[in-house]
């Protein structure tokens, strides 16, 4: 195995740590610079061998070591996903100007996932710290064609405020911006898949969950992970979905 596959794991469960304290103190405001980390429950600050990613939640048993409340799955969550993400850019792209936009929109991505699972927010601030940079990113490393980024970013603005304005609702002003920020990265004909197949497992694991009595109908559940996995299929295998698509007719 390719020992930068086993370093970009590590490095990624290392920045999915960090991804978990921005997505819950950005939306809240809370400072997250100089402040170390601590449990939810009792308050205490962690030491360091209770922030070791994955390790520390499995050794615990999932509790904190004072209080012995149980640890949120979303922490673990995060890390192994970051660290997986991390990983197979590297296996999917090499070394590559690429590789680093799919570093950033993995970040972002999971930066989403935790502060919209945790409070159904997207917020302004993470997206706008993004965008520049992944803009950057489109310029170093265009699509094909250049302006694609461009047409794409409208895209995805104007798609979802047509369902906001159409629904009166049903996703919200921060899903709107998310997919804005995605139609730059993927472009016009990507993003649009990225926001079917978002709606697609939406759907399914909506009527799943309903089935299992988990939710209930009407019940507002978070939108932003659905983003985050039609986002990260469409990024890595929207050409041959498209392909495939096209070749049918």
């Amino acid at each position: 195995m390719d020992i930068a596959i086993i370093l970009f794991f590590i490095i990624g469960a290392v920045f999915g740590s960090f991804f978990n304290v921005i997505g819950l103190r950005v939306p809240k405001k809370e400072p997250f610079h100089n402040n170390r980390s601590f449990c939810p429950a009792c308050k205490k600050k962690l030491h360091w061998h209770e922030l070791v990613p994955m390790l520390s939640y499995m050794i615990q048993g999932g509790k904190c070591g004072s209080c012995h409340a149980d640890i949120s799955r979303i922490y673990p969550l995060t890390e192994a996903c970051t660290g997986f993400l991390f990983a197979y850019s590297y296996a999917h792209l090499g070394f590559r100007l690429e590789l680093m936009a799919a570093l950033l929109l993995t970040s972002l991505l999971m930066i989403i996932f935790v502060s919209d699972m945790a409070y159904m927010r997207i917020p302004n601030s993470i997206l706008l710290f993004f965008l520049p940079l992944l803009i950057a990113m489109r310029i170093i490393s265009p699509l094909e064609p250049w302006y694609d980024a461009i047409i794409g970013g409208a895209a995805g603005i104007i798609l979802i405020a047509l369902i906001i304005i159409a629904f009166k609702g049903g996703m919200g002003a921060g899903d709107m911006k998310l997919f804005g920020v995605l139609g730059v990265v993927l472009g016009w004909n990507k993003v649009l898949l990225a926001f079917f197949l978002a709606a697609f497992t939406g759907a399914v694991i909506g009527a799943m969950l309903m089935l299992a009595n988990k939710v209930k109908k009407k019940q507002p559940i978070p939108f932003g992970p659905f983003i985050v996995i039609g986002g990260l299929i469409s990024y890595f295998y929207g050409e041959q979905i498209l392909n495939f698509y096209m070749s049918l007719f």
